[in-house]
């Protein structure tokens, strides 16, 4: 059972950076970032692979960098420039899935963090 666990949530005014973290027993294969905003589904934003391959949603394309220390089995989002409509729980998830992009379906990852707040104010 692969544990995750986010950290690095909180409120922020727009224009501003977050970074979250994601603490994990065990590093699979595929990598990634989800959110939910109130009244919507859960999407993916950003998603990394072993080999370092990275793949992003369109809406958050230059503003957002997935990245993951190997040595410590942690992921991170950087969160840059954000706007109000970033706001959400931010989830993070594994799966041992080979196609790893940000076009992910939430029920194609097997293990899931309890999720981190953000707030963008503006």
């Amino acid at each position: 059972q692969v544990q995750l666990l986010e950290s690095g949530g909180g409120s922020v005014q727009a224009g501003g950076s977050l970074r979250l973290s994601c603490d994990a027993s065990e590093k699979l294969y595929c990598m990634a970032w989800f959110r939910e905003a109130p009244g919507k589904e859960r999407e993916a934003v950003a998603a990394i692979d072993m080999d370092g391959d990275t793949d992003y949603a369109d809406s958050v394309k230059g503003r957002f960098t997935v990245s993951q220390d190997n040595a410590k089995n942690v992921l991170y989002l950087q969160m840059n420039n954000v706007k109000a409509e970033d706001t959400a729980m931010y989830y993070c998830a594994a799966s041992e899935r080979r196609l790893c992009i940000a076009g992910m379906h939430p029920g194609g990852m097997r293990y899931w963090g309890k999720g981190t707040l953000v707030g963008i104010s503006s």
